[in-house]
């Protein structure tokens, strides 16, 4: 006989009415447990990410902060509406500041009609902000301001607060890719990023190798980078020379990505104006080859922009197939480059728009011309002074007479060089008209000057290749070197390299200069560029390049 189940003796219609009397009892609740089926390992809900977790935070102070300025502003009948009440407000996927419609000036404005459509359709997320559409169109509008940021324009946020936001980094597990500009190598570098991306792991990515000379050995670019970081004591994985124009390196990058994310999310950090948003914009172009999910995530990419501070929340973007969020972090803004100084205006004439060119002084047939027979005795660079625009002068104090100096930054920053006794009358006549910037005399009026002198003293150990390079961050460098190296033909007689040279640099005060071995560009660069032996022990742990 087979087992009835329990349902069987107890349901009603199977009780005859007339066998068994009528009972009343109160009714009483019966909590019936039932097994549930057992979930394999790994399923369910996956846990917020430490990227998730700090946006959702940065989200929600952004939110909190707009509700208690509108409530300090005295209530009027038509205002402004509100992005939103809750703890979150959506941000701009250009730039990453929240979305407002009460400051039409300020970061993340939008019209309200347009906010409250999008609102509604729950298309926030498409949504650009105003100052991001005219960044995209070429303006020059800054909103950081403070310890690194810029006296020209309106101000809306600190340098200090944007660095805040990259606090969190310490303690997430994230993979970092860390920009350097290659034409400002020292003055971008981040010397202390360890304060900010605490033991992560490290890719160093070098952006705009396509702006070096012609005829650049990137073999030598490349062992001079890795020498570079080996001084700096910085541990990184890998160092890879790109180009977000060219597109040159993307790949290798993407690969050592896919390799070392781990399911984590992966951080872009940098200093302003390195080239973030461009890089970002070149691997999402470089994915979207083999990827849908970053083909879906270029139609809302950051904007790109030549004002240092473009982006100035996270900007979390879907890019991976494998999980994990590619995030664009705001620059870290630092007081000691030019950008820090010049007005707002004059921020693009600092950005190299092509091919960089090295200009001497002097120049070859100046020396050519003193070398002749008969000729009065060469004097070279002694008792000139040379004007950097409005931003740098230079006085050279004591030199060899075959003492070069070799100029490398933007085209349209003017080089001009004069004599010593004159400096001061020429500087005072033609600032803001040949010595741009600043580009006008409305300007230079507001103009700091060059309240700041650093004398350096260097000396020439080999007369077949250059003594350094001298970097003033954020603009370029000057290379020091022999004129028969930098002008390509044979001294008459040999160079006397038994000997120094001593020059005063003249700067406005927060800049700085670094004092750097020279870095080999152009043919010539192969030519003198003495590669390091190197034991077992530092070939083991020096982080490799690639190109």
């Amino acid at each position: 006989m087979a087992l009835k189940t329990l349902s069987t003796f107890l349901t009603p219609l199977s009780l005859p009415n007339n066998k068994f009397p009528k009972i009343h009892t109160k009714p009483s609740l019966i909590l019936c447990e039932f097994s549930r089926p057992s979930l394999p390992e790994g399923t369910g809900a996956a846990a917020p990410s430490p990227g998730e977790k700090f946006l959702q935070r940065h989200q929600s102070f952004e939110s909190t902060k707009l509700i208690l300025k509108d409530n300090k502003k005295t209530k009027k009948k038509d205002k402004p509406l509100k992005p939103s009440n809750s703890n979150a407000v959506t941000s701009c996927y250009g730039c990453g500041a929240p979305l407002q419609t009460s400051d039409n000036d300020a970061p993340g404005f939008v019209d309200p009609e347009t906010y409250e459509l999008k609102k509604k359709h729950r298309q926030l997320r498409t949504v650009l902000c105003g100052r991001c559409c005219l960044l995209s169109h070429g303006k020059m509008i800054t909103a950081v301001g403070g310890h690194g940021g810029y006296s020209g324009g309106k101000q809306f946020i600190t340098a200090e607060d944007l660095r805040q936001k990259l606090t969190h980094l310490r303690n997430a597990k994230a993979l970092i890719v860390k920009l350097v500009d290659v034409v400002d190598f020292n003055g971008s570098f981040l010397s202390r990023v360890r304060d900010l991306a605490g033991a992560n792991p490290i890719i160093m990515v070098v952006t705009k190798v396509d702006l070096l000379p012609r005829d650049t050995d990137f073999n030598c670019i490349g062992d001079w980078v890795v020498e570079a970081i080996t001084r700096k004591k910085l541990n990184v994985l890998s160092v890879h020379l790109t180009s977000s124009k060219s597109l040159v390196g993307i790949t290798g990058v993407i690969s050592e990505i896919q390799k070392e994310k781990k399911g984590r999310d992966v951080y872009i950090l940098g200093s302003a104006n390195v080239g973030k948003s461009a890089f970002i914009n070149a691997l999402l172009k470089t994915m979207a080859i083999n990827n849908p999910v970053a083909a879906s995530a270029r139609r809302y990419k950051p904007v790109q922009s030549a004002v240092p501070g473009t982006t100035l929340g996270p900007i979390p973007i879907n890019a991976f197939l494998g999980g994990g969020k590619l995030y664009d972090t705001p620059g870290v803004h630092l007081h000691h480059r030019q950008t820090a100084v010049v007005h707002s205006e004059d921020l693009s004439s600092l950005a190299p728009k092509s091919r960089l060119r090295g200009l001497s002084f002097p120049s070859s047939q100046v020396f050519l011309d003193n070398t002749k027979e008969g000729a009065p005795t060469v004097n070279g660079l002694n008792g000139f002074s040379i004007f950097w625009g409005g931003l740098v002068r230079i006085d050279v104090l004591k030199a060899l007479p075959e003492t070069c100096l070799t100029f490398y930054g933007p085209k349209r920053i003017p080089i001009h060089m004069v004599p010593t006794e004159k400096a001061d009358e020429f500087y005072q006549k033609e600032l803001g008209v040949l010595l741009t910037p600043p580009s006008s005399r409305e300007k230079a009026e507001n103009w700091r000057g060059l309240d700041s002198e650093r004398k350096l003293q260097i000396k020439f150990e080999d007369a077949e290749r250059p003594a350094c390079d001298i970097d003033i961050s954020g603009l370029g460098w000057l290379t020091v070197e022999p004129v028969s190296r930098s002008h390509k033909f044979k001294q008459q007689k040999p160079i006397e390299i038994a000997g120094e040279l001593l020059i005063a640099i003249h700067l406005p005060k927060p800049v700085e200069i670094f004092v750097r071995p020279p870095i080999p560009v152009g043919k010539a660069g192969a030519e003198w560029y003495q590669y390091r032996e190197l034991t077992d022990e530092e070939q083991e742990m020096r982080p490799k390049w690639y190109f």
